[in-house]
């Protein structure tokens, strides 16, 4: 079973793609670190203040997939400090 979580980012103040790739790509490096997940921008990649981020997780337990995931949407609201987290979703395959 494939588990994936959309999560809209909003970045205030950014000047260039280059300055949200310098927001964005800590947040990345920190939860394949912290949460070993998959992680990569998927969407918004033209817009300077906006960006999608998807976290993929693999394994065979439906239950033990849908509260890792929300773990790991609940680190990125309450611990990333670069914007605000507008949406998430959580999608089962």
């Amino acid at each position: 079973m494939l588990a994936t979580l959309a999560i809209h980012l909003r970045i205030p103040l950014c000047a260039s793609l280059k300055d949200k790739r310098g927001r964005i790509k800590p947040l990345i490096s920190r939860l394949r670190r912290e949460f070993n997940v998959s992680v990569a921008e998927m969407d918004l990649h033209d817009k300077w203040d906006e960006a999608v981020i998807v976290c993929a997780m693999v394994g065979n337990d439906h239950a033990f997939l849908q509260s890792a995931l929300q773990n790991v949407a609940k680190w990125v609201e309450s611990n990333w400090t670069d914007g605000d987290v507008w949406d998430t979703k959580i999608e089962m395959v």
